[in-house]
């Protein structure tokens, strides 16, 4: 099955912003001349056909166009062009163009906030607005923040090349965070009309591994990988033949990837006593619950709710607090869930989307109706807000 347009140049942007700055630098310039490239490639292979090896047809252009930017710039005439990049990593394993770049988008020369957005952008291949979702900030914001840095690259003289291992602990937590994002962002869009896109989950698992290959015994390594392995394993059973969104206790769970969840478990199983425990190994370890689940009505949630409290003590995010809320509800009942909702800041749909589903489980269709409905009207996920508003419609007997 040929795979459309939109989806190859996805996959292949990283690569080839990878492959050009490794040859050629000018990282900032660079990723202009790539994006000029895939245009080229919208608005001609469909009319030409597609080149029989896309990622050099790209490259190709890219490196023409950056030649021709960097001779329009009158001051980086009077630079030297390194036309070839030694990479300085003799003490680390090979590494992919996409996991260089990386480690280049997480330099220390950049704020967290920008290495985020930059990776998101560069190595994630989101659009400027999804990255602006992803991080819940306006996309101007974004635009400025990713301009900024990749002058800042450019102005530290950082080459394309894996940092040294000394490096590694400066930029490893951003990278790791970066992978979460990515991957979320991959499992559950932000927007558009599909529920998931799974190559782009399946692109931070890819990238996860070759850290998880650099870094063989870091726990919190182990942890994200296991962490996207055990949720990833569901994205079968997530959507029905029409794209409609289908809640975990109601999933064929006979559809699930029992070979990542192998793979997954045997991981958080080696993480947990490896290190100090963080962040991904607990959440690990709450997807490897559901995961081992025969069926919705076996969920260990006292269980569940134990691990979210764990997770409390080193993540208070709104986002942990309001999952720890509706466990508790599964473990204890939804009047205990509403309370500890009840001082959770509704920053988002999804605090929305759980009020509905506990209130409706307290016996409150009518406040449940309400909350699926704002859920509904805060979510730009075209999947989420049908089924947010086939909830509300069928407690109003429509």
């Amino acid at each position: 099955m040929t795979v459309p347009l939109e989806d190859l140049l996805r996959e292949l942007a990283p690569q080839v912003l990878g492959a050009v700055v490794r040859r050629y630098g000018h990282f900032d310039t660079a990723e202009d001349a790539v994006q000029e490239a895939l245009l080229a490639a919208v608005r001609d292979w469909p009319r030409r056909g597609r080149p029989d090896d896309p990622r050099a047809w790209l490259i190709t252009v890219a490196a023409r166009r950056l030649t021709d930017l960097l001779r329009a710039d009158s001051s980086r005439l009077r630079r030297e062009w390194t036309v070839a990049l030694r990479r300085d990593d003799a003490d680390v394993p090979d590494a992919d163009d996409s996991l260089v770049l990386l480690f280049l988008c997480c330099h220390p020369a950049l704020s967290v906030p920008a290495q985020l957005s930059l990776t998101l952008k560069a190595v994630g291949g989101l659009s400027t607005a999804e990255v602006a979702r992803a991080l819940l900030v306006p996309e101007a914001t974004i635009t400025r923040r990713i301009t900024r840095a990749k002058t800042a690259i450019r102005d530290s003289g950082a080459t394309f090349r894996l940092p040294s291992r000394a490096e590694w602990d400066d930029r490893l937590a951003v990278v790791l965070r970066v992978l979460y994002l990515i991957f979320n962002e991959g499992y559950a869009s932000t927007a558009g009309p599909s529920l998931q896109r799974v190559e782009l989950a399946a692109e931070a698992i890819r990238l996860t591994r070759l850290v998880h290959r650099l870094l063989p015994a870091d726990s919190e390594v182990l942890g994200l990988l296991a962490l996207m392995l055990l949720t990833h394993a569901r994205c079968a059973a997530r959507t029905a033949p029409d794209g409609a969104l289908i809640p975990m206790d109601a999933q064929d769970r006979t559809l699930w990837d029992a070979a990542a969840i192998d793979e997954g478990i045997a991981l958080i199983t080696a993480a947990l006593p490896a290190g100090p425990t963080g962040p991904y190994q607990l959440q690990a370890a709450i997807a490897a619950v559901h995961d081992e689940a025969p069926s919705a009505a076996d969920t260990d949630w006292p269980q569940i709710e134990a691990l979210y409290g764990l997770l409390l003590r080193v993540d208070a995010s709104p986002v942990v607090r309001l999952n720890h809320a509706v466990a508790a509800a599964m473990a204890r009942g939804p009047a205990a869930g509403l309370a500890l909702l009840d001082d959770v800041p509704p920053a988002s749909h999804r605090w929305y989307a759980a009020r509905a589903h506990l209130l409706e489980k307290a016996g409150d269709p009518a406040g449940a109706r309400d909350a699926y409905l704002a859920a509904a009207a805060r979510t730009s996920s075209v999947p989420e807000q049908r089924y947010l508003r086939e909830r509300a419609g069928r407690l109003s007997g429509e």
